[in-house]
């Protein structure tokens, strides 16, 4: 059986946009909803929730009831919070997320005000001119003691600050920089809008060929997924399989690339589960979809979240392929497209739930 067609553009449209939507953890509402609107739009039929956690649910009616899967991705990024307003103006800030406060040093922010209008900046570090500074710029440590953010407002002092209605604990986002370009896209936040992109996506193209998934399908959409617990809640009782789709990461040592899918076996919290995994290759490699396998040493998904959380399924993890993970990141529309296709895949599966033998 043939897959049915995924409109990539529809895609590249839909990630674009979602990538320009603040949501580091916390503040992940407005993602949110923009995925319900666009989930609403492409799958009609099916039922969408929001739990009280602020994730994303929708119940997708298979062709059979019985052993329901589960799909789950992350709207969820990095970012900061307001730790203090300095008596200069300049705002100390404590991160959201595991990431180096190098691999932000210098991005263009907004400043979220409770209630007001979000205010631009800069992520900069304390000692910032070379021309000031001199060698302590260079050697400065990076750390939240040494980094600020500088306002893009006349700003004197603290109390300039609260006129404009910024206080203690207000979200800072980073500005994502969306460039497409030779079927690249680089942007901020791929991890894991990309993979949001790539579920929503595939939900499209099974509805436009009037096609249901071979058992009911739920779709989560996690928003607490980079502090470590975004799918420990909010996924329904009865699943039998879970797939957690997030990037897949670059670099050395590891087998991924920008134009493939990954299947990892193995991360930083232990393998995943061996039937599955093993379901997921069979698929990819009967439809022809370009996939590595890999372990992840420095990395955790939702999936662990639902296990540690006492979900009683089997848990695999696919995601297609992200460089510099954290940092400015870059795939390709191969990687996306392959993950999409792997997703439709699973989704028209028959196959009664993998067991570990």
């Amino acid at each position: 059986m043939s897959l049915p067609f995924v409109d990539a553009d529809f895609l590249q449209s839909f990630l674009t946009d979602l990538l320009n939507t603040p949501s580091p953890t916390g503040f992940a509402h407005q993602a949110v909803a923009l995925t319900r609107r666009t989930l609403q739009a492409v799958l009609p039929e099916a039922d969408l929730h929001v739990t009280p956690k602020g994730a994303l649910v929708a119940r997708w009616e298979g062709r059979t009831s019985a052993a329901p899967r589960a799909l789950t991705a992350h709207a969820d990024t990095l970012g900061a919070v307001v730790k203090e307003i300095k008596a200069n103006g300049r705002l100390k800030v404590s991160r959201v997320g595991g990431f180096p406060w190098n691999f932000v040093e210098g991005e263009g922010v907004w400043v979220h005000p409770a209630g007001g209008e979000a205010v631009p900046g800069t992520l900069l570090l304390t000692a910032a001119s070379v021309h000031v500074y001199g060698q302590q710029a260079y050697e400065a440590k990076r750390d939240d003691d040494h980094m600020e953010v500088r306002l893009d407002a006349v700003v004197h002092s603290a109390e300039d600050v609260a006129a404009l209605g910024i206080g203690v604990g207000d979200f800072v986002s980073f500005e994502p920089r969306v460039r497409w370009h030779n079927g690249f896209v680089r942007a901020r936040h791929l991890d894991d809008k990309a993979a949001v992109a790539c579920m929503v996506a595939a939900a499209k193209a099974l509805h436009d060929a009037g096609l249901q998934p071979a058992r009911t399908t739920y779709l989560h959409i996690s928003n607490y997924e980079e502090v470590g617990h975004g799918a420990a809640a909010g996924l329904p009782a009865g699943v039998a399989e879970l797939v957690s789709v997030d990037m897949a990461a670059v670099g050395e040592g590891q087998t991924s690339d920008e134009f493939h899918a990954t299947l990892c076996v193995k991360d930083s919290g232990g393998p995943y589960h061996y039937g599955l995994s093993q379901k997921l290759r069979r698929l990819a490699e009967e439809h022809g979809i370009p996939y590595k396998v890999d372990v992840y040493p420095h990395y955790g998904s939702d999936g662990e979240a639902a296990w540690r959380a006492g979900l009683d399924a089997a848990v695999a993890l696919i995601g297609p392929g992200v460089d510099a993970s954290h940092n400015y990141e870059r795939t390709h529309t191969e990687a996306l497209m392959a993950t999409t296709r792997w997703v439709v895949a699973y989704a028209l599966d028959e196959s009664s739930p993998a067991s570990a033998a």
